[in-house]
């Protein structure tokens, strides 16, 4: 009887995953549309790069607001449920964005699509249930290439579909498909119990009995390891959006590119950078069982050698095509090792009926500080070069990031060793 369900929960495990990887794909393409689509829209409104730069701040800052809104929705209620209305929400708020007639609204409705931009706490909390600690750096890498595929995604669609039919068709297309994905999560996904992979809770039934309640949220903020890695979400995210939203429009506006040498210059890139997800995951996980400090480790060592690897490639002479596109490849692979192993890390130290809220607020910090790095980039892009500012806010960055990885290393073993104590905790009073 014991096999029969477990069999039955590796399939849904499986289904689960590929459904939520559909669902970061889609929504990410139609997130990151933006980013390829820029040049186009600025000339659909006649704007300067500080207006839309403004744009997707304030998608980010609207996302921001949201965040906490969602984590304490999904640890109360049903997780699954809940992103079926997250989809459908980015559905529509896409159509309203595709309608826009002048920038003003333009500005509004894209900032609405921050909503469901911010639901993605609830799906690594529930993913989380569906598989061990062990595997989680590795899942998570897995499911997180999710987002490099949607820009790849979303980077085709916009050259070439979005070069002949405008890129407010573009937008009625992607945001058709999330209606169509809400269904498919509201119909196929099911919720489980918080907790019910955690080793030291595998004996204890009526797992739903270990409730969300604030006085285990303000717990967060008693964790060293967590506040740091809090502290370096903030900085960590600013290379991401500057990357996203301002990349093409450098290689268009600066390097000369043509769609064509952007789309060979980029696909290979974000195909690495794929790789780089569940890549760094592996290593995460394999060095975690070593050491407590494995994955954070890993973490510094994806930012510092990607800050290194950036401040050369953004040095290559601009005629050097074949030798610019080979050193973007080799950075590509290196930026996110720490994006799977800080998520793992987060759950190594929290306690399952928390872990939407933990994520929702570290979500939140990284936006809030986030939210004005386009607009940075476009103002520092106005006054001295597009490649100056890309150049300067993600080295920068990424220096900090590396010193508080390092600094993380010396508080997380502690937390983790007190999060395994309570669950064990836990399980012997279940089982009395």
């Amino acid at each position: 009887m014991k096999e029969k369900t477990k069999e039955i929960a590796v399939k849904g495990a499986r289904s689960t995953f590929w459904i939520m990887f559909c669902f970061m794909l889609l929504h990410q393409a139609d997130k990151l549309l933006i980013g390829p689509l820029t040049t186009q829209i600025m000339d659909t409104f006649k704007i300067s790069r500080t207006q839309m730069g403004a744009v997707t701040t304030g998608a980010l800052i609207v996302g921001a607001i949201f965040y906490p809104i969602w984590g304490w929705l999904y640890d109360k209620f049903s997780r699954p449920k809940l992103i079926a209305l997250a989809s459908f929400l980015w559905g529509a708020s896409t159509w309203l964005n595709a309608i826009a007639p002048t920038y003003p609204i333009f500005l509004a409705t894209r900032a609405g699509t921050g909503i469901d931009d911010s639901s993605y706490p609830g799906l690594y909390s529930l993913i989380s249930d569906y598989y061990p600690p062990k595997k989680r750096g590795k899942i998570y890498g897995f499911l997180q290439v999710a987002q490099p595929f949607g820009y790849l995604v979303g980077m085709i669609l916009a050259l070439a579909f979005g070069a002949v039919y405008g890129w407010r068709n573009v937008f009625y297309l992607t945001g058709s498909l999330g209606i169509v994905v809400s269904f498919i999560i509201f119909l196929f996904v099911k919720d489980r119990p918080r907790g019910s992979t955690e080793p030291e809770l595998s004996s204890v039934e009526h797992l739903e009995r270990f409730k969300f309640s604030w006085k285990t949220v303000g717990g967060l903020f008693r964790k060293k390891s967590l506040i740091i890695l809090f502290v370096q979400g903030f900085i960590g995210v600013f290379p991401w959006n500057v990357i996203t939203y301002w990349f093409f429009d450098y290689l268009k506006t600066e390097r000369g590119y043509s769609d064509t040498q952007t789309l060979l210059t980029m696909v290979p890139a974000v195909l690495i950078l794929a790789a780089g997800y569940p890549l760094g995951g592996a290593l995460g996980d394999r060095l975690f069982k070593k050491t407590p400090k494995g994955r954070v480790i890993v973490g510094a060592a994806g930012v510092a050698i990607g800050a290194v690897l950036l401040w050369i490639t953004m040095n290559i002479p601009l005629a050097a095509h074949l030798p610019f596109g080979i050193m973007l490849c080799a950075t590509a692979l290196f930026i996110p090792f720490a994006s799977p192993n800080v998520l793992s890390s987060f759950y190594d130290v929290t306690e399952p009926e928390i872990r939407s809220t933990t994520n929702a607020v570290q979500n939140f910090i990284e936006a809030a500080g986030s939210a004005l790095a386009p607009l940075m980039a476009g103002i520092i892009a106005d006054k001295s070069t597009l490649g100056n500012a890309i150049l300067l806010i993600c080295t920068v960055a990424w220096a900090a990031c590396f010193a508080f990885f390092i600094f993380a290393g010396r508080f997380i073993p502690k937390d983790i060793a007190d999060l395994k104590e309570k669950l064990a905790a836990r399980a012997a009073a279940g089982s009395v």
